[in-house]
């Protein structure tokens, strides 16, 4: 099928990395991901299992290698068992042990073919590594998604509050403005009051918008490593200009690239692997072994008890010949988790495919939603600046006047929450298409 890209070009206002109204200590998203990647205690557990997997293959190539070894013993043995004879005319006895016996030796095994065995294991280990460096990967992903959603919850949050800001002293000025006109008789009591419960129900929003930021501040400050009450202020990052592809470009880009998707198929070589190892379970195996040490307890042809230079040496073969079908079981059951890893892949390249389609949709409706929110925006601006000059003529309430007010706030709002939620939707995308923002 051919593949056809729709390219959508995105122009929004960036208040980001070069704002001059951002403060020098803020946070850029790009510092909060390093700091997490470095400190998180998850991807410190997961650079030990690493360790952990580089010394379990280092244990198995130790199969190559010949196993030494040194003993040595001493024994008091008594009685002794020994014989009379005459010798010469005189008789002699002879012990034919020693009472005091002691012997010291170097042995040696070594490995000389096992048709394969120590390959096949190794490859499993191998394997297994590679599987825990896709864990962390994944890690990385799920956990930089979850720091994005946090530090862009807060950066809202931080704006709602100075819009709220801004909001309560333009009604503070208007409500001085009214309580003037009221003691002159040009406004009511009715007024002061409508104008006072405005301003209280602001506070009260801007009171649920600081808890909520505080809340959102020591999540944040948790991923960090930081006291949860830590002082935390998140720069405004918006994106400047985005390409967006095709379903199907994504998708193709998606399972190129997503570590779900590896590590499914990296589940796969492994029970591969492991079948391997089943099936040469019963190969014969070849060793050879040598000792060579001192001890005592020889007589040499005066039967006097002397210690001697000793040593063995020999090869040795081991054939399974009979394992209770224990290796036929094996075999079926790495076979079915074979398959079952094989219906997982489809699984998740199912998965993917919603993930992505979900996410670039979501990209889409943001962007009409922020051209909505612009529109809106203007003509909340437009209506308050015309609502001043109707209520100082007259014309209309001082409650269409203080609605005005809160319309042109909500649409601010509105504006920058569309651009979050945009900005979001393609990070999100990028990492459903196996991206990384870290």
């Amino acid at each position: 099928m051919k593949i056809k890209k729709y390219v959508l070009v995105i122009s929004l206002v960036s208040t980001g990395l070069a704002s001059a109204q951002v403060s020098g200590d803020s946070l850029a998203l790009s510092d909060v991901l390093g700091q997490v990647m470095k400190n998180y205690p998850l991807l410190k557990k997961s650079e030990k299992e690493l360790d952990a997997a580089d010394a379990k293959i280092g244990l198995t190539k130790t199969a190559y290698l010949p196993d030494v070894a040194f003993s040595a013993s001493y024994t008091r043995i008594g009685p002794t068992t020994a014989i009379s004879m005459p010798i010469g005319g005189a008789l002699h006895t002879l012990e034919l042990f020693p009472p005091n016996v002691y012997s010291a030796a170097f042995s040696v095994n070594q490995s000389i073919y096992d048709f394969g065995k120590t390959d096949k294991n190794l490859a499993v280990d191998q394997r297994n590594k590679e599987m825990l460096e896709l864990n962390a990967s994944q890690t990385k992903q799920r956990l930089s998604m979850a720091v994005m959603g946090s530090f862009y919850t807060i950066s809202m949050l931080q704006e709602a509050i100075r819009i709220k800001d801004e909001q309560l002293k333009a009604l503070n000025e208007h409500l001085q403005f009214i309580e003037k006109r009221a003691a002159t008789g040009s406004a009511t009591k009715y007024d002061v009051l409508s104008t006072n419960v405005r301003v209280s129900a602001t506070e009260n929003q801007r009171i649920d918008l600081a808890g909520a930021l505080q809340v959102q501040a020591s999540v944040l400050n948790s991923y960090l490593g930081r006291p949860a009450n830590s002082p935390l202020k998140v720069r405004k990052e918006l994106n400047s200009t985005m390409l967006v592809s095709s379903t199907d470009s994504l998708c193709n880009e998606a399972f190129a690239n997503r570590s779900e998707l590896k590590i499914t198929r990296q589940k796969e070589e492994i029970s591969k692997s492991k079948i391997d190892v089943v099936a040469a379970q019963n190969r014969p195996s070849l060793n050879a072994f040598a000792s060579g040490g001192f001890k005592n307890g020889y007589f040499n042809s005066r039967f006097e008890d002397t210690g001697r230079l000793n040593y063995a040496v020999g090869v040795g073969l081991k054939m399974p010949v009979f394992d209770a079908s224990r290796s036929k079981q094996a075999k079926i059951m790495a076979k079915a988790d074979l398959e079952a890893n094989q219906q997982d892949t489809e699984l998740a390249k199912r998965n993917i495919t919603n993930e992505v389609i979900e996410n670039r949709e979501n990209a889409l409706s943001a962007l009409k939603k922020v051209k909505q929110s612009e529109l809106q925006l203007q003509q909340a601006s437009q209506a308050y600046e015309l609502a001043k000059i109707s209520f100082e003529a007259g014309s209309i309430t001082n409650l269409d006047l203080l609605n005005a007010n809160t319309q042109l706030s909500e649409s601010e709002f509105a504006l920058f929450k569309a651009k979050i939620d945009y900005t979001v939707s393609l990070l999100k995308l990028k990492l459903a298409t196996g991206g990384q923002i870290y």
